[in-house]
């Protein structure tokens, strides 16, 4: 079976563009699900300055896509930030650790999907969610749905992503600016202030803010299949940050100043008040528009994220690192890594069910989500440092690019993962519950995964330096 993989099939060069690129990373922002659900976190802490933490968090964000814009113009390669890290790293030794401590988020973020999904629609009928188990329904629809379309090419999948994203994108822009007109004299500025005494819950909220645009990224992983990958990744990348600021920094002003300022305080309670925000102002047909973009919103996640990921999962097994040569399977005929994607689907989708099962759907998503959380943020603070250490060895150093940005960023990174440890201990101690320690678990697993991490990679570089100095070697267009 390994000599198989060996011999299989590249992934297709040149199969995509610059806008499949942008769209495989703004899919992942999910933008409607988080005006129509997912702002009501942000709205909890923030309050009426809502909208300032969302922009905060967008430009904390902008930090964090320096590394992946300044190492696309260096490797084109499936791997994205395990690659990056493999290169940047001495003796290639982050590879194993930034790879596995990937995978925690590979595997806990498709329930955001998976699982979301089901949550979503329970909150719009009453009537669904009295039905016992009819979630697992959902979520096996979406799982095949991803899979399939993932497994068809890379072409078709974008292709969807692509097309949708712009009328998504379209449509949350003109209903924002439309509930703006209508506020008229309402609209105001005061939601770019901080309440006195509120500085640390907006914080809080900022914090909450930057894992909605968690992905943006991921058209990296594409790299190896888009024409001139060196020159439009880094394009793709720009725009997809831009794109993402405007689906959400626009929309999160009129749905906070369009539910009142004055009674934002029941926003967080309120079931679907984007959906509610939208009905009131754009009428019955901005809510059907809003809720069908919303579900589509997490197919076309899903299925970005099923491109990502089978793709990290294939150029570490090319690699030899930590994942078998079976994973390195290409399909002759649709040139996917179908045999990562499989092995993917599968675990991702029993996670979900399990959690599902002990938690209900929602909060099943909500503690896997916290582990990918953790996972991701050490993620980009592994790839800053690799940045740092290639700069310096090949002498081509750029004190702001390569020294001040990625420092930065993962101190702000750390500060993150600080105040979300400390927020689950708090909420387990002052209010304890099943749910509650699932969150502490969550975390515990979370850090524990990026010590073995750690654990693995010192493995690699004193067992197989061999295996070690491939990681993250090939370059599509070297």
């Amino acid at each position: 079976m390994a000599d198989n993989a060996e011999q299989s099939p590249r992934l297709k060069r040149g199969a995509v563009g610059l806008w499949h690129g942008v769209f495989q990373s703004f899919s992942f922002v999910a933008p409607a699900g988080d005006v129509a659900v997912l702002l009501i976190g942000t709205v909890a802490f923030a309050g009426s300055a809502t909208t300032l933490a969302v922009l905060f968090a967008w430009l904390i964000y902008g930090l964090w896509m320096n590394t992946p814009y300044q190492f696309a113009k260096i490797k084109a390669n499936a791997g994205s930030y395990y690659a990056y890290s493999a290169e940047g790293s001495k003796s290639r030794w982050l590879a194993p650790a930034t790879l596995f401590t990937w995978m925690s988020e590979n595997l806990t973020g498709p329930s955001f999907g998976i699982l979301g999904l089901a949550g979503f629609l329970f909150l719009l009928s009453a009537t669904l969610s009295s039905i016992p188990y009819l979630w697992v329904l959902f979520a096996t629809v979406i799982t095949v749905y991803m899979g399939v379309l993932s497994y068809l090419g890379i072409r078709p999948s974008l292709n969807y992503v692509m097309y949708t994203g712009f009328a998504e994108a379209g449509f949350l822009l003109l209903g924002s600016l439309i509930i703006i007109a209508e506020l008229g004299h309402k609209n105001t500025l005061s939601v770019l202030t901080i309440p006195h005494g509120a500085l640390s819950a907006v914080l809080f909220g900022v914090i909450f803010s930057i894992l909605d645009f968690t992905g943006l990224g991921t058209v990296t992983t594409v790299s190896e299949e888009i024409s001139e990958a060196k020159k439009v990744v880094r394009k793709a990348l720009i725009y997809a940050f831009l794109l993402s600021g405007i689906a959400l920094i626009i929309p999160s002003y009129a749905l906070t100043v369009g539910w009142g300022l004055g009674n934002i305080s029941t926003y967080a309670s309120s079931p679907d008040p984007g959906l509610i925000v939208f009905d009131k102002f754009l009428g019955p047909v901005g809510f059907v528009l809003l809720a069908i973009f919303t579900i589509n919103s997490y197919f076309s996640y899903g299925v970005a994220k099923a491109n990502a990921v089978s793709r990290i999962w294939y150029s570490a097994a090319r690699d030899g690192i930590i994942l078998p040569k079976w994973f390195s399977y290409v399909h002759p005929k649709h040139r996917t890594p179908s045999h990562a994607l499989l092995a993917w689907l599968v675990i991702a989708y029993a996670l979900s069910l399990v959690l599902g099962f002990l938690y209900g759907p929602v909060n099943g998503a909500l503690v896997l989500l916290t582990v990918s959380g953790i996972g991701i943020i050490f993620v980009h603070i592994f790839a800053n440092s690799a940045l740092t250490s290639y700069a310096l060895r090949v002498k081509k150093f750029n004190v702001l690019t390569h020294g001040v940005v990625p420092t930065v960023s993962s101190i702000l990174a750390l500060i993150v993962v600080y105040y979300s440890v400390q927020s689950t201990l708090s909420s387990a101690l002052s209010s304890p519950s099943l749910l509650n320690y699932g969150y502490i678990a969550a975390t515990m697993i979370g850090l524990m995964w990026v010590g073995i991490g750690l654990a693995i990679s010192a493995y690699y570089l004193r067992r197989k330096p061999d295996v070690l100095a491939k990681a993250g070697s090939f370059d599509a267009e070297a």
